[in-house]
């Protein structure tokens, strides 16, 4: 079986980084992003749930992950898959639209979380090799335009949505996690805040966000790690600081959701 490996970039001063894997045996728990995230599988096939389906990436086939997109992944076979991934700030997404097209334009949504499209993979692909691959600023900021124009022209369906109905719940459960991501809340607080039952809540959120209010919690947990970790706090302070019961504890929900450990992740970000 083939080692698994993976490459992480972060840029220093604006909200993008990479990654380039490969993995036979690692699993992604069930996670999403604040960032927009493209992947392109490079070998092999990665499988994964996103938005209620199950999809499968083969070699040239582009992934399409709205921020807070729940998905997990995992190779389809014994033999692993190798795929780059590059995270954009839904801020930076919507810098370069606007500057692309001379006016104020909204958030892009990708309604189909697989897009079978070699020139998008190509221009994804030139995209992540100029990032991990030291190219000039210059350049990497062509290739981001170029890229963005690619992915909205190409595979964009529309502007962002807010949902309605129990999305209203689910959104005051949100505000109320994100406003408190480390106090030890429970089902009751999160109840109140809505004005429904807990049985409700839970519902209405995993209905929502495609995830317990509880993993959410944890993301956002895992989120501030990594903020914490990329400003150079020590990471068993930033166990302790996050909510997690100690280091290894933070390492292994890490990998699980962003598959490289703290560590790692603080290389690239120094």
């Amino acid at each position: 079986m083939a080692r698994e490996w993976s490459r992480y970039w972060r840029s220093p001063d604006r909200p993008i980084e990479a990654m380039h894997a490969h993995f036979a045996r690692h699993v992604y728990h069930r996670h999403s992003h604040e960032t927009y995230s493209f992947g392109m599988t490079e070998d092999g096939a990665q499988s994964f749930t996103c938005r209620g389906s199950a999809h499968t990436s083969t070699p040239g086939m582009v992934m399409a992950f709205n921020p807070d997109d729940p998905h997990d992944g995992r190779p389809t076979d014994a033999l692993g898959f190798t795929y780059r991934i590059v995270h954009l700030g839904p801020g930076l997404m919507s810098e370069v639209l606007d500057d692309l097209a001379g006016r104020r334009t909204g958030l892009p949504l990708f309604a189909e979380p697989v897009v079978h499209d070699p020139a998008l993979a190509a221009a994804l692909r030139a995209l992540h090799a100029a990032l991990l691959g030291g190219a000039p600023a210059l350049r990497r900021d062509e290739l981001l335009a170029d890229t963005v124009r690619a992915l909205v022209r190409r595979a964009a369906t529309g502007p962002v949505t807010v949902a309605g109905g129990s999305g209203g719940v689910a959104a005051r459960v949100r505000a109320m996690l994100r406003d408190r991501p480390l106090d030890d809340v429970t089902a009751d607080d999160l109840a109140r805040e809505a004005g429904t039952s807990r049985f409700a809540v839970y519902r209405a959120f995993r209905a929502a966000y495609g995830m317990a209010p509880s993993d959410y919690q944890r993301l956002l947990r895992l989120r501030e790690a990594r903020r914490l970790i990329a400003g150079g706090t020590p990471i068993g302070e930033v166990a302790a600081l996050t909510g997690f019961a100690d280091q290894s504890h933070l390492t292994r929900w890490f990998g699980r959701c962003f598959g490289l450990t703290p560590a790692a992740y603080r290389a690239a970000a120094l």
